[in-house]
């Protein structure tokens, strides 16, 4: 349940509903709007009567969330969330598209640097690139681990560029969170539940992507073990779903993303990459995805895609990925946005 404090209320009325919500066992989450206060309340209702609640000073009514994800919902919160990835770059509530690219994993110190280097010039913002690799196949190149980070940590330190990159085991997120800016719960982990709400005990922006199986509902609940934690710096990434189509590697599902704007608060950013695995259908995906009102995309990029250790038939060359960068900002102020 929701409880709305009037517009006038005070923060010791705010603190005093806050108090008598603990003393009955709730987790309380605060929301401050333009026009409303919320409190949060996750816990068992039958453990209060609500009406002490309503009685108190400052408190304007009591909702009950519909929904089974209760943070992640609109009904908690109306306005759209502002996600910080650092001090000076943030992500939703309209502001400006944020590009994520890079290598799909870290190959080398030489090769992350030229990656960078290339999408630095082209205008992307943060710099995306796997340390640790999920693999179908166990033979399969599987990151550099923290040798990878170190790359990521000196290619951000030459490009100015935040790195963001997947934390596969709860043993490994104090140590990917060192040197990441952003952490990536991949569409395989999206239903790690321990992985979750240790990503959920940090500080740092969380990247969770759908998995290829999940419906929309199911990837909000995964959202809401993070945020449940205390985490509120989560953004939601669509990258395909497995249907009965074999044309493209995945079927990009952009109905998500104005889906996911209706129910949740979340800023959302589309991955084409993963979501078709041919390059040469990931710039109209890309377009389409920005006139959908993605918040951002996420791109693989490589400097010799034949070359590359993994998923080099959806990664784009570098003077591919400049030319839709010039092609994406025409179709962002289309819609009144920008890069």
């Amino acid at each position: 349940m929701i409880i709305i404090m009037k517009p006038s209320a005070t923060e010791v009325q705010i603190g005093q509903v806050v108090e008598k919500l603990k003393q009955h066992g709730f987790g309380t989450h605060l929301s401050r709007g333009v026009e409303r206060t919320v409190i949060g309340a996750i816990g068992d209702k039958t453990m209060l009567e609500l009406d002490t609640i309503q009685m108190l000073p400052g408190v304007s009514e009591i909702v009950h969330i519909r929904k089974p994800y209760k943070l992640v919902s609109r009904e908690f919160k109306q306005e759209d969330t502002v996600v910080q990835i650092t001090k000076s770059l943030s992500i939703g509530a309209g502001q400006k598209i944020v590009i994520m690219a890079g290598p799909c994993s870290v190959e080398g110190k030489k090769e992350l640097l030229e990656a960078a280097d290339a999408v630095k010039r082209a205008g992307a913002a943060v710099l995306r690139g796997g340390a640790f690799k999920p693999r179908t196949s166990p033979y399969s190149f599987q990151g550099l681990g923290e040798e990878g980070l170190k790359y990521l940590a000196l290619a951000r330190k030459k490009t100015g560029l935040p790195v963001v990159t997947e934390v596969m085991d709860t043993r490994e997120v104090e140590l990917v969170a060192k040197y990441a800016d952003m952490l990536q719960i991949g569409a395989r982990n999206m239903a790690n539940f321990n992985l979750l709400k240790e990503v959920g005990k940090t500080n740092k922006a969380i990247l969770l992507k759908r998995g290829p199986g999940s419906t929309i509902q199911e990837l909000l609940m995964s959202a809401e073990y993070i945020m449940s934690e205390g985490n509120k710096n989560v953004v939601l990434c669509e990258r395909g779903i497995k249907t009965f189509e074999t044309a493209t590697r995945n079927t990009l599902d952009l109905n998500a993303v104005p889906v996911i704007k209706k129910l949740s608060h979340l800023p959302v950013v589309v991955d084409p990459s993963h979501g078709t695995g041919e390059w040469d259908y990931v710039p109209a995906m890309a377009l389409a995805s920005i006139a959908a009102g993605a918040d951002g995309l996420m791109l693989e990029v490589h400097p010799r895609p034949e070359e590359a250790m993994s998923d080099g038939s959806q990664s784009l060359k570098p003077e591919t990925f400049a030319s839709l960068m010039k092609e994406l900002k025409r179709v962002a102020a289309a819609v009144g946005r920008k890069l």
